[in-house]
């Protein structure tokens, strides 16, 4: 992934981040559902936020995690969510995903990206991170746009101006995360497609992995 596209894709969510909260977006909407109906009832000492945005999961993890340490790409999406997310136990930073990230091998107990691979060429260099940071045993837990609606050009996507923005993104077969995930060594624990109660009989909005170390 190129420098000139990921200063593209950390202008756009910096520009987003002002009305991503309040916007219509069931990706969204779903994503939040998706998250709580997955890790609810679960509890781990450490948590990687990898892509944290303006903070809508991070208060759920900071209720299932001791720490909870939040990265994200944009200046703007990271000042939206310290702005709105006082919990003692969650610490924000600015990262690049693609790139080493400022966490301690064998540190963690779940990772977690939501909605943030799609921006991201390589899944591999991410399933290599999320391995590395994990301890033994430790869960790493994707939701996605589901490729079915990549297929068809769905992308995040928002309005300023009356003008849309389409943000860049790369096509993920549901054969690329498992593949990607093999190569790292991570276990496949569980995979799910998820509908939006609008989507109906569509076909399906999100998909999830739990994947173990």
């Amino acid at each position: 992934m190129n420098q000139e596209l990921k200063r593209e894709v950390q202008a756009a969510y910096t520009d987003w981040s002002t009305t991503y909260d309040v916007d219509t977006n069931l990706t969204r909407d779903l994503d939040q559902v998706v998250t709580r109906r997955t890790l609810s009832g679960q509890h781990f000492a450490r948590i990687l936020e990898a892509g944290c945005g303006t903070g809508k999961n991070t208060p759920f993890y900071a209720e299932i995690g001791q720490r909870v340490y939040a990265l994200d790409f944009s200046e703007g999406m990271i000042g939206q969510a310290r702005a709105k997310v006082h919990h003692d136990n969650v610490r924000f930073a600015v990262a690049d995903l693609t790139e080493t990230w400022p966490c301690a091998s064998q540190s963690v107990d779940l990772v977690t990206c939501n909605l943030v691979l799609e921006h991201i060429a390589d899944l591999h260099a991410i399933f290599a991170e999320a391995h590395r940071v994990l301890r033994g045993q430790g869960r790493f837990f994707v939701c996605e746009l589901h490729p079915f609606k990549q297929y068809v050009g769905k992308k995040a996507t928002f309005i300023r101006d009356q003008k849309a923005t389409e943000i860049p993104a790369f096509v993920h077969h549901i054969s690329d995360f498992l593949n990607a995930a093999e190569s790292a060594n991570f276990t496949l624990r569980s995979l799910k497609e998820w509908w939006h109660e609008a989507d109906q009989p569509n076909a399906p909005r999100l998909v999830s992995f739990m994947f173990e170390k």
